[in-house]
């Protein structure tokens, strides 16, 4: 059973996603917060910097932002085209040219918000993607008559120069999946249209993205939420109203408790603060460590208390296969995003570390974000990427 707990004291609110009474999401909010990824912009180029072949371009907040020549060419499908990036920007952009741009990574203290002309709108069963001709499916949706009759279904509904990633929501589906291209379609021409009008001269926001709550509803909305338990009547009105705006949500029951005793539910307050710990205990006797820095994720596997009652090489396995299930689990909770290193106890066995790769994939697909494993290094660590849901995390 799946149940989203809100607890809202002042300026600060505290959202845990519970299943089966154990916490697998949480994320912190404050009023200080400014989320701006996934918004919108018409914005100004003011600077090209040839050296970096980048240009900042203000988009009417705080520091002017930073786009890449590769995120203003035409959207390339990887695997089939390179982009050509010996280009020279300022033979593609100039000072003073307007700019269609959402934020892609938030800015922080030392760095303005990185951009790009490449816009993705996220709906409930696709991420429409204008002026791409890229349509591609959710790796989780592995039955490959599926994946094409969801392609093919897309292919002949988007409007022509538009291309979508098609979520693993859309599994089965085919009303629900045109109904979401229309919505998205008109969000976009709307989006368009206001940044044409010639009254407006200053650089602005178009659209403002989802809050934390309404990406979950939206993910969640076909994989059981029975409830949202709130403390607030700001958010008790706020899913109120998406309630009766969306028909995927009529079952769900909204319940109001005080504010002292909505963490109580399944002692919150207690796997909250686990959160925190460095190091993770295994029930076989290991342990696992976590250690942020600010270029990747470093993970580390350790027998700890357990010797096992085999082979080193079966002792070795089960702890690094039980490591692996709460690896994933962590990564979710915590939403760690970026590059990941693990450092598995070295396997002797290729068919041990294969069956350890595939059981990451298998637990990862768990997660609502995107992950991508990219397997054991010639120095047997296991690299994977994993993008962050909650974008005010660092």
């Amino acid at each position: 059973m799946l149940e989203l707990i809100i607890k809202r004291i002042e300026k600060k609110r505290q959202i845990a996603l519970v299943q089966d009474e154990k916490l697998v999401e949480y994320y912190e909010e404050t009023e200080e917060d400014k989320k701006n990824e996934g918004n919108i912009y018409i914005g100004m180029v003011k600077d090209i910097v040839k050296g970096m072949q980048a240009a900042f371009v203000d988009i009417g907040i705080e520091k002017n932002s930073l786009i890449h020549l590769k995120d203003i060419l035409e959207k390339k499908d990887e695997k089939k085209e390179k982009q050509n990036l010996s280009q020279d920007i300022g033979t593609i952009i100039k000072p003073n040219q307007k700019l269609l741009v959402q934020i892609k990574k938030d800015s922080n203290e030392k760095k303005g918000a990185r951009i790009s002309t490449h816009i993705s709108l996220p709906g409930k069963y696709i991420v429409f993607m204008p002026n791409t001709d890229i349509i591609t499916v959710s790796q989780k949706i592995e039955d490959k008559e599926e994946q094409e009759r969801l392609i093919q279904l897309v292919q002949k509904t988007i409007s022509k120069g538009n291309g979508a990633v098609i979520r693993t929501s859309a599994e089965g589906k085919e009303n629900e999946i045109l109904e979401d291209i229309k919505y998205l379609e008109a969000k976009w021409e709307k989006i368009v249209k206001d940044s044409q009008d010639e009254k407006q001269k200053a650089p602005r926001q178009l659209y403002k993205s989802e809050d934390v709550v309404e990406k979950m509803l939206m993910d969640l909305a076909n994989k059981g939420v029975s409830q949202v338990i709130v403390n607030d009547s700001i958010d008790y009105n706020e899913i109120n109203k998406l309630k009766t705006e969306n028909k995927e949500y009529k079952s769900l029951s909204i319940l109001v408790k005080s504010e002292e005793s909505i963490f109580d539910t399944y002692h919150l307050e207690e796997q909250i603060h686990k959160m925190e710990n460095r190091k993770i205990w295994l029930k076989c006797g290991g342990f696992i460590t976590i250690d942020k820095t600010e270029a990747l994720t470093a993970i580390d596997v350790n027998t700890g208390k357990y010797t096992g009652n085999k082979t080193l090489e079966d002792t070795v396995f089960k702890v690094n296969k039980e490591a692996t299930i709460e690896i994933a689990k962590q990564l979710r909770l915590r939403d760690i995003g970026g590059i990941v290193i693990i450092d598995y106890i070295d396997m002797q066995e290729q068919k041990d570390k294969n069956e350890i790769e595939q059981l990451l994939k298998e637990e990862l697909k768990k997660d609502r974000s995107k992950t991508q494993v990219e397997g054991f290094t010639k120095l047997d660590l296991m690299e994977m990427t994993r993008k962050h849901i909650c974008s005010h995390k660092n």
